[in-house]
């Protein structure tokens, strides 16, 4: 029969070019065209409902076979392709496992941080609450709670960053203290470690 001839046909040519393949990219474009929707045996599985009936189910058959076995062969070629690429590039670089590997450097803490750190440990196990606040500070908990009126000298002495909404970057964490006293109830043991902003030339 003219289609079981094409099919053996079809098979051997598979066969052959697989075989003979020396890329993975080259295994993917033989599937496609062997296996894919353009190929022939796809075309020829489609037109089985144009043979005649007692033609039909021999040729199907042997039309599926024909499609598995070039799948098989398909995988088993890539399989060998990707097998070697492994063994080549085993023999290029080779790896000691037992050689200790390149140990991280880390950073370190700044040395205030660390000091800072140790400071509110001590004052922890003393019973003491580490209290936190804005940096960016209002007028009323930076100065003027402090009994720090907006013509008092020491204002100049600590001159800073002021906000167009008129905040101020905190010259001190004495406001930290006022908003804990606003929110607790005595007896407080607070500390308030924290950056602050002033105007200070150093030396």
């Amino acid at each position: 029969m003219e289609i079981m001839s094409r099919l053996d046909k079809f098979l051997k040519d598979a066969e052959t070019e697989i075989n003979n393949t020396v890329s993975l990219k080259s295994v993917q474009e033989l599937r496609i065209k062997y296996l894919g929707r353009k190929s022939e045996i796809v075309t020829i599985l489609k037109g089985l409902g144009g043979i005649p009936s007692d033609l039909r189910p021999k040729i199907g058959m042997r039309a599926n076979e024909v499609k598995s076995y070039i799948d098989k062969i398909l995988i088993r070629r890539e399989e060998e392709l990707s097998n070697n690429i492994f063994n080549t590039l085993g023999d290029k670089e080779k790896i000691d496992i037992t050689e200790p590997g390149i140990k991280n450097e880390t950073g370190h803490l700044h040395p205030i941080s660390r000091m800072r750190m140790e400071v509110e440990d001590i004052f922890s196990s003393m019973g003491f609450t580490i209290a936190t606040g804005p940096e960016v500070e209002l007028d009323y908990y930076n100065f003027e709670a402090l009994n720090i009126p907006p013509d008092h000298p020491a204002r100049d002495m600590q001159d800073t960053i002021w906000t167009v909404e008129g905040s101020l970057l905190r010259t001190h964490t004495s406001c930290v203290q006022i908003r804990t006293m606003e929110k607790f109830k005595p007896p407080i043991r607070v500390i308030a470690p924290g950056r602050v902003f002033r105007y200070e030339e150093t030396d």
